[in-house]
């Protein structure tokens, strides 16, 4: 999966856990008031909004269901701010339809898909939201789509990037209920290859969760990269992981075996650093260069899988790939989130912004809050023919007017195509000396 070229520092668990309540009292606080600048990452993990801050209850009512916990917990902080932001955002500048946007606590997947069954029905059938934004884990988000679609409510996701959602969208499996910002892994998977081969390696393997993220990578990366030449050498005998595993012993033996030159490693943070700790103690790593995703970059990954003897990082050099931004929105919104936080953003806060920024919009262009009316125009204000616009609040007023516009989001130009999905550009990270990890280039999905 892949969220931005800046990066941030993560706090110790415990002060992480004392900055999440505060943060969330502040940002669904009333729309005037101001959250106190967080000392680390933004989180969330929220206590029930108060009546002023959910708004009259005849308002839009939307949800979020992301990870707070579980494997993508790390990965998953930035979005977990970048929502209530956009919504503070909006209620500021009055709302949708005259009434302000009530935004739920975050119900918390775990990075699991029973978990986020079960939070999507409460979100739909309890809470009765119109929207959701998540979720981020794709086998989580494969789980919340049918409880969508049975309730009618419109679901939005930042991350989820496995391809077999564009497979099922092109087949009319979501009927519109169902849409993401971040791109799919048939255009990061080519990316990542295409880096690979540029950086010599010709002979390749793939490592990879066992879930549709890591398979529909799987597939999309090894057709690419043998498209440019190169070879897959494990190809025969895939490495897959149980996202439940605790051991790697197997797997990773599978996967360096055929002495390749590089391993395209396509795991969630947690476990991907148990996995990788487990290749270097087997002596298997030792020059072969790490290729990673948008799905294990956090800022405590390197330390996660720990030191060489000698006190290098044995992620030390480690190159991935994660969606970037581009969008025309996205100055704004870096210097909005600059002076919220007293940070940059970080990877995939754009991709929030630009889901909730999508829900709100469509709700407006259908004057009604509801889940049926977002879907009959969320595709319409995502990239029709109207007016191109990049700042929310200006759109709402457009919109309130009765004229069309075409969103310009943070992430990108989020032009949604009817199968849900949209295009993106790359960041290319690298793992520094120090075990921070810093973005240093650019890569196109484009096959040459």
């Amino acid at each position: 999966m892949k969220p931005l070229a800046s990066d941030h520092q993560l706090k110790p668990a415990k002060a992480v856990a004392l900055a999440i309540a505060t943060l969330a009292i502040g940002f669904l606080a009333a729309a005037c008031q101001e959250a106190t600048p967080p000392a680390s990452s933004p989180t969330a993990g929220s206590p029930a909004p108060s009546a002023s801050a959910a708004g009259d209850g005849k308002g839009l009512k939307i949800g979020t269901l992301l990870p707070a916990t579980g494997d993508l917990a790390s990965v998953g902080q930035p979005m977990l701010a970048a929502v209530p932001l956009l919504v503070e955002t909006v209620n500021k500048c009055g709302g949708v339809n005259g009434a302000p946007v009530t935004l739920l606590p975050n119900t918390d997947d775990q990075t699991d898909p029973t978990a986020g069954a079960d939070g999507m029905t409460k979100l739909a059938e309890v809470d009765k939201v119109a929207g959701v934004v998540g979720s981020f884990g794709s086998s989580v988000s494969a789980a919340a789509i049918p409880i969508a679609i049975r309730n009618k409510v419109m679901l939005v996701s930042p991350g989820s990037t496995s391809p077999v959602f564009t497979e099922r969208g092109k087949k009319g499996e979501f009927q519109g209920y169902w849409a993401r910002t971040a791109p799919s892994d048939s255009y990061q998977a080519p990316a990542l290859a295409k880096l690979t081969y540029e950086k010599g390696i010709r002979r390749a393997a793939t490592i990879v969760i066992n879930n549709d993220y890591g398979r529909g990578f799987e597939k999309e990366f090894v057709q690419a990269f043998k498209k440019l030449g190169g070879t897959i050498t494990n190809e025969a005998k895939p490495a897959r992981y149980d996202p439940k595993a605790t051991t790697f012993e197997t797997e990773v033996q599978a996967a360096f075996r055929g002495k390749p030159q590089g391993v395209a490693a396509v795991a969630y943070a947690e476990t991907g650093a148990l996995l990788l700790k487990t290749a270097y103690q087997q002596g298997l790593s030792k020059g072969v260069q790490i290729l990673l995703t948008d799905g294990s970059k956090s800022d405590q990954f390197a330390a996660q899988v720990g030191k060489t003897s000698d006190g290098k990082f044995i992620l030390q050099g480690a190159l991935g790939t994660i969606p970037g931004a581009d969008g025309k929105a996205l100055e704004a919104f870096n210097k909005l989130w600059q002076a919220k936080f007293n940070q940059a953003p970080a990877a995939y806060a754009p991709q929030a912004w630009d889901a909730a920024a999508l829900l709100v919009l469509a709700a407006q262009a259908a004057k009604a809050n509801t889940g049926d009316a977002i879907k009959s125009k969320i595709l319409e204000v995502a990239k029709g023919t109207g007016k191109d616009v990049s700042d929310v609040c200006e759109g709402l007023k457009l919109l309130s007017q009765g004229e069309k516009i075409n969103y310009q989001g943070a992430s990108g130009n989020v032009d949604i195509d009817d199968s849900g999905d949209v295009s993106g550009v790359y960041d290319v990270w690298q793992v520094e000396p120090d075990g921070k990890l810093k973005t240093v280039g650019k890569v196109s999905p484009a096959i040459n």
